[in-house]
């Protein structure tokens, strides 16, 4: 009885976490953890753990932070200093349209890759158009709830394709006759503007923290469940390490069947996408190119959906609490409207530069991540949080570290941009 019990409370739980990983595995994951094999074999990996390790205390606390308070991250940086809500709306605008171009840019690849077509420059809009508008009434009409039911599914169909591919791939080895050389290539000074942006969105960006915290307090407002913070940390914790394992599949999978072969990835959408599906089939056989086309291509929609949400959800909180009013359904739908229309403009302007405009979105969030990093650090050691709802030692001692750490790495990407 007491497990049926547990297991229901559970399934109650369950959602934030889930999406999160949803949203995190697409871009740093399908394309820059894809990449970064391909071109760096195992070269790479430190940068990828560290980045997983470090930046994991700051979503963290956002699923702490909104299961102990009842509050939003958002409303916490208000509480703390009204200037850090304006520092998080600027974060916002900055980055929001740039994110959503290049996730929708990369399912809208997948897309047509799937649909077996690829459409001339005159008509390059309509199948980013269609996302667009997609993602637009998916969250309109469904919002939360929809949101919650449709990621569960993405999630599951996502993690099983993933795990068999890697798998078969580890089987059969590197396609490289010079085995030991994919596990031992050393990154180059020119490959420190990738890396930069490997780790921005890896496991995503951490202003998206944020986003936990509203999807925790969205999930209890649906299931009119108040769960422990034990249970909420437990189901974020799942998919955030679940998101993180999945990185280093994605960065087997280049590293075994490109790395060190002449292969390349292509720098557009569409062949992108195409490479990426060619990497599964050289291991699974080409009778399961549709069914890795169209996992492909609901890996990223599931994070071109969460993202429109999140920057949505986001935004229309932070403004609220700057008014001092509740973020209402009319204002995240305003916002929803904003952040959708933005980003098909951004795309108007980048086509031609696929891989270009991956980096800048990647980049400008590395670049804010110290900022929000030390907010979400202040909310969760402050006085905000109850004693016995704050974080351990070890977690504290990792949180600095990793604020040293984005820190430092911001600091030396802004010193090798100007050396250049």
């Amino acid at each position: 009885m007491a497990n049926c019990e547990k297991l229901n409370s559970f399934k109650k739980t369950l959602g934030p976490g889930i999406l999160f990983a949803s949203t995190a595995i697409g871009v740093s994951h399908l394309v820059q953890s894809t990449r970064a094999g391909a071109e760096y074999g195992f070269g790479l990996l430190f940068f990828v753990l560290a980045a997983n390790l470090f930046k994991w205390p700051f979503f963290e606390f956002g699923s702490r932070y909104a299961s102990s308070t009842g509050r939003s991250l958002i409303a916490g940086y208000h509480l703390t200093s009204p200037w850090f809500s304006y520092l998080y709306l600027g974060v916002n605008l900055v980055s929001m349209f740039f994110v959503n171009a290049a996730v929708t840019l990369v399912t809208a690849g997948f897309l047509q890759n799937l649909l077996g077509f690829s459409l001339g420059e005159d008509y390059f809009f309509i199948p980013s158009l269609m996302l667009f508008l997609f993602s637009y009434l998916f969250l309109f009409f469904g919002r939360y709830a929809l949101l919650d039911k449709g990621i569960k599914v993405i999630g599951t169909f996502m993690l099983i394709s993933t795990l068999l591919a890697f798998a078969l791939v580890l089987a059969r080895g590197p396609e490289s006759q010079n085995t030991f050389q994919v596990f031992n290539p050393m990154p180059t000074a020119q490959s420190i503007p990738f890396i930069i942006a490997l780790m921005g969105w890896m496991p995503s960006a951490i202003d998206s923290s944020t986003w936990n915290s509203l999807w925790t307090l969205a999930r209890i407002r649906q299931s009119r469940y108040r769960p422990s913070l034990k249970e909420t940390l437990v189901e974020f914790n799942i998919g955030f390490w679940v998101s993180a394992f999945l990185a280093l599949c994605f960065m087997g999978m280049g590293a075994f069947l490109m790395f060190d072969t002449g292969k390349a990835l292509p720098d557009n959408n569409v062949g992108f996408a195409l490479g990426i599906v060619r990497l599964y089939t050289a291991s699974l056989g080409d009778w399961s190119f549709f069914l890795i086309a169209a996992a492909g291509f609901t890996i990223m929609l599931g994070t071109c959906i969460g993202v429109l949400d999140g920057y949505s959800r986001s935004t229309a909180e932070v403004i609220g609490v700057i008014q001092h009013t509740k973020a209402s359904t009319k204002n995240y739908l305003f916002w929803l409207s904003i952040t959708a229309s933005g980003g098909f403009f951004v795309i108007a302007f980048f086509l031609n530069h696929f891989t270009l405009l991956i980096n800048i979105a990647t980049t400008i969030s590395f670049l804010i991540a110290p900022i929000i990093a030390i907010m979400n650090y202040k909310l969760t050691f402050g006085d905000h949080l109850p004693e016995e709802h704050k974080p351990g030692k070890p977690m504290k001692v990792l949180a600095m570290a990793g604020i040293l750490f984005l820190g430092l790495f911001s600091l030396g990407m802004i010193l090798f941009q100007l050396i250049q």
